[in-house]
């Protein structure tokens, strides 16, 4: 039975909205705990990137409203990336004003769309599993060094959470040090009973599993950090955490203050060359950290889902265009906090989406309620998802499956942590490829000779690479010798080689050496060589 288009439309819409009533629980747990998360973020890089705090706010808002909805990722959450604090806030010193780096935004935004439509998203395909783990487990690395200090107390640079070197001077080890001599007793008390009982929970649902898995850990744990904090302040106001230790958002007097938060770009300096560098620069950097993003999530997802990539690129851009012309920061899709909503028990995009009208309706309405959550709760959840991203089973697993996949895999998550995310995953692929070409060229190119017999087979694809293995031996034929050239199992073959093959026959009567060739048909390959009218000698025969 064939159905209409229309009627297809309507039973894909009943499908997703039976599923989002489904997975409603969890979703919205997973989202409480997600908006807590992404809430102290989005602030931490606005600072970080010279920007008004409040546009870290509204990125965090279009992040998860906008392009949730748009996106074809069930579990990815977009909002301001670490990645791009550098180029934003060198882009905002470097521009006359916010303003005129708003238009940035809206241009890189416009430069997304344009990927999305041609299929630019295909580049995500092309990056290695190995990499991919690597730059997850290097994230996970990440995440439980960076929230040392905050579990214990000692407020570091909350925007450099992906950095290695941070802007106060520390990198990401000194920082641990740093944080050693600055031990904010409450917060070590809480952050130590919320990690272990995180553990605690995730271990119990494991083994225990029904209604224990709908219920997520990391809500429970910022209920516990809020009750252990109260019942202290309670006890004794002066052990209780100081408000340094807390989140804190800004906080409008009137609904006019609120809205005057909002900022818009300034149009006349369309013109301005720098404008569209800075947004081709941003447009390029958000696009390839959201590849990466939607790959690394995918790879998260227990239903293994696969994300549109183009269509992902096409969300971002959209949310970039909106999130420009009301004053907030370039988004991307951002790993940290797509692994907190995988691990909080989200199913659907209905999660970020919620997280977006928590972040707008909290700041909104509620900026004082939030500021009861201690960070060092929420350095707990962070650090057992790190835990999970970079647990020790997954070294061993790629140390099995040999060098040539566990070598990408260790030296992305190295770079990483010395330099950052994209420097990284860019060097375990140039790893990644040259294994991958080491293993072509050793296989691309079989030789064998019996006496003055030579076998010299050629397989898959014949690059550049072999063409000196191939000459040095061809020159090393001695006279009055056979060559069989078999190319029957090359799928490509340069055509230096090709070139390199005619001349050395050409010469070969010389020598008296007789070559003969075995194609499919006479031109394959690019060989455009006479041969002789008789019957071509096996491999058997040549070799024996």
């Amino acid at each position: 039975m064939i159905r209409f288009p229309v009627i297809q439309l309507l039973q894909n819409m009943k499908n997703c909205i039976t599923s989002y009533i489904r997975n409603f629980p969890g979703d919205l747990g997973s989202s409480v705990v997600v908006f807590l998360v992404a809430l102290p973020l989005c602030l931490g890089i606005a600072l970080g990137s010279n920007a008004p705090l409040f546009s870290g706010i509204i990125s965090g808002i279009v992040g998860g409203i906008v392009i949730g909805a748009l996106s074809g990722s069930q579990l990815s959450v977009s909002g301001p990336a670490a990645g791009l604090t550098a180029i934003v806030a060198g882009a905002i010193i470097m521009l006359p004003s916010f303003e005129v780096f708003l238009l940035a935004v809206v241009l890189c935004g416009a430069f997304q769309l344009i990927l999305g439509f041609v299929k630019a998203g295909v580049i995500g395909d092309y990056i290695p599993k190995s990499v991919i783990k690597g730059m997850l487990a290097a994230i996970g690395i990440i995440l439980i060094v960076k929230q040392i200090p905050y579990l214990i107390g000692y407020n570091s640079n909350l925007e450099d959470d992906q950095a290695f070197l941070q802007s106060d001077g520390e990198n990401t080890f000194t920082g641990i040090w740093s944080g050693l001599a600055r031990v904010t007793p409450a917060a070590l008390l809480i952050g130590i009973i919320c990690l272990v009982f995180q553990f605690y929970w995730g271990c119990l649902a494991e083994k225990k599993g029904g209604w224990i898995k709908l219920i997520p850990a990391p809500l429970l744990v910022v209920l516990l950090g809020v009750g252990i904090n109260e019942f202290v302040k309670w006890q004794s106001g002066d052990f209780a955490l100081r408000q340094e230790h807390l989140v804190t958002i800004p906080v409008a007097s009137s609904a006019n203050e609120f809205f005057s938060f909002f900022t818009f770009p300034d149009w006349s300096s369309i013109f301005n060359k720098q404008i569209w560098i800075t947004g081709v620069t941003l447009a390029l950097v958000a696009s390839l950290e959201t590849l990466l993003g939607i790959e690394a999530v995918d790879n998260l997802d227990s239903q293994k889902r696969i994300t549109p990539a183009s269509r992902e690129l096409k969300a971002q851009g959209v949310g970039n265009i909106v999130s420009g012309l009301i004053g907030g920061l370039p988004l991307t899709s951002v790993i940290v906090r797509s692994s907190a909503n995988v691990n909080a028990g989200a199913k659907t995009k209905m999660s970020t989406i919620y997280h977006g009208f928590f972040i707008l309706l909290s700041v909104a309405f509620i900026p004082t309620v939030l500021g009861v959550i201690p960070l060092a709760a929420l350095a707990a959840i962070l650090i057992y998802t790190g835990y999970k991203l970079a647990r020790p089973a997954l070294f061993r697993f790629f140390f099995i499956k040999g060098w040539d996949q566990f070598l990408p895999f260790v030296s992305t998550i190295v770079i990483i942590l010395f330099t950052d995310l994209l420097v990284g995953v860019l060097a375990g692929l140039a790893i990644g490829l040259f294994f991958s070409a080491r293993s072509n060229f050793r296989t691309a190119v079989f030789i064998v000779n019996d006496n003055n017999k030579y076998l010299i087979r050629l397989r898959k694809d014949v690059s550049i690479l072999n063409k000196r293995g191939i000459k040095s031996r061809l020159d090393a034929v001695p006279e009055n010798s056979s060559v069989l050239i078999d190319a029957t199992r090359a799928d490509f073959i340069d055509r230096d080689i090709v070139e390199m093959i005619d001349a050395f026959t050409q010469e070969a009567h010389k020598k008296n050496v007789r070559v003969e060739f075995k194609t499919n048909h006479i031109k394959d390959h690019g060989f455009d060589i006479e041969v002789p009218a008789r019957r071509l000698h096996t491999n058997a025969e040549m070799i024996s």
